[in-house]
């Protein structure tokens, strides 16, 4: 068990390690931080240390650095995630107002969070799978092409192009769509989208523009069904190439895929304040052992969803986990305030 004072000198490690980039000896940390004792004494925390595995020389000689298990003990001994500054919140609420709609306020929160932060932001959306139809439309654009619009209670619109068969007349769409106006609107995403399917596997419709107009919708069902992403800030990632001891390839990768992502933060395990790490090693199961993520939830009228950050273990975290936290809170108040409407 590592005692108060010991831990004291880990956060003084980190903090200064993340600071600095540079391996942080028992001298410059008597210099830097209080303790109140000698450098020798500090030189005995940091072998206890050490022999826990919290923290690591890199070479002989050289000062300690935090270790993965460090920054671990590090995150679940803080205090308190320190609030952001009145600026910072103001230019949280400044950037966020008034969305043109869900995709445009999602878009916003992962450009400014990578402002605020330099790592790479991830949100995910609310899944839509127990959202219910209200509304499907067609508009005619040419004799080619024909706009589906379906609109959802929680106020999600998907707008899709669904091309046309070239035998296609007005009645045609007419028809069509009172043949699937009665398998969507007024049913929940999931169930509107099996009665399309099935409604596509049966044989017998007269309707040339039915099969066409089906498919266009059966993918907006499925997309509002599936989990996603949306991210900014990868660039980061080239920036801090050095904080990564080999190739920062299998970030890209779960940033181009984001299943694996997904994954990831669907296994993080919140805290009472909605907050999750998930750092180095215990990311090697999904290909990111050299990389740690921090996640805020969100509430939205269909459920829960995570905001957060990527970026090398050595990150600030308290700083992030602030970040994370007040743009989640946001995006919950907006969220709840559209509601209400």
């Amino acid at each position: 068990m590592v005692s108060d004072r010991r831990l004291q000198v880990l956060r003084a490690i980190v903090t200064d390690f993340v600071d600095t980039h540079e391996p942080v000896g028992s001298k410059a940390i008597v210099e830097r931080h209080a303790f109140g004792v000698s450098a020798a004494t500090i030189r005995n925390d940091m072998a206890v240390l050490e022999d826990e595995e919290l923290i690591a020389q890199t070479h002989t000689s050289s000062g300690r650095v935090p270790t993965d298990k460090g920054y671990r003990a590090f995150v679940d001994h803080l205090a308190d995630v320190r609030p952001l500054s009145p600026a910072q919140r103001s230019a949280i609420e400044t950037f966020l107002r008034d969305p043109a709609d869900l995709d445009d306020l999602l878009s916003r929160t992962v450009r400014l969070l990578t402002q605020l932060t330099g790592q790479v932001a991830l949100v995910q959306y609310p899944s839509f799978s127990r959202a219910t139809v209200t509304h499907v439309q067609l508009v005619r654009l040419d004799p080619r092409r024909a706009l589906v619009i379906m609109v959802t209670d929680t106020g999600r619109v998907s707008q899709s192009i669904a091309p046309l068969p070239p035998e296609a007349a007005t009645s045609d769409l007419d028809i069509a769509l009172a043949l699937l106006q009665p398998l969507v609107v007024g049913h929940p995403v999931r169930v509107a989208a099996d009665r399309v399917q099935s409604a596509r596997g049966s044989a017998g419709h007269p309707d040339p523009a039915f099969a066409a107009i089906a498919a266009a919708i059966a993918d907006d069902l499925e997309e509002f069904r599936q989990n996603r992403l949306v991210m900014a800030g990868s660039a980061t990632l080239a920036q801090r190439a050095g904080d990564f001891r080999g190739t920062i390839h299998p970030l890209l990768e779960a940033i181009e895929e984001q299943v694996t992502l997904l994954r990831l933060m669907s296994e993080m395990a919140d805290d009472d304040e909605g907050l999750a790490t998930s750092i180095g090693r215990e990311n090697d199961a999904f290909g990111l052992g050299e990389a740690s993520i921090v996640t805020s939830t969100y509430d939205a009228a269909v459920g829960r969803a995570r905001v957060g950050l990527m970026g090398p273990t050595r990150m600030d975290y308290p700083r992030n986990l602030a970040a994370a936290r007040a743009v989640a809170r946001y995006l919950t108040r907006v969220l709840e305030e559209d509601e209400s409407r």
